[in-house]
């Protein structure tokens, strides 16, 4: 199993709808994602690890897949779609990383 994981960095001047993300952006990408999906998450950051530091990512959703190719199936023929209502949400430029399951 994989999981891809969508991480927006936390910086100055960082815009970010949690409720449109939860709500409309993350249930979209179910939608077009369809069974591929396995299972998904999103986490709102509260703080780092110092007392009263800031979070270093304002949010990270998390998507779980059977393999990196049935992401890479499933994906590419809707990535224009997801890509295209980031706006929606955020000004933030996310990190995307893919990453096997473990444990």
């Amino acid at each position: 199993m994989i999981k891809v994981s969508v991480l927006y960095p936390n910086s100055d001047g960082a815009k970010f709808d949690m409720s449109y993300y939860c709500k409309s952006h993350m249930p979209m990408v179910n939608r077009l994602l369809g069974s591929a999906i396995k299972g998904m998450a999103v986490d709102q950051g509260i703080g780092g690890f110092e007392s009263g530091s800031s979070a270093p990512f304002v949010a990270v959703g998390h998507l779980l897949f059977d393999s990196v190719e049935a992401f890479q199936a499933a994906f590419a023929p809707h990535a224009q779609e997801i890509m295209g209502d980031i706006p929606n949400y955020t000004n933030l430029q996310p990190t995307i990383q893919i990453s096997e399951i473990k444990l």
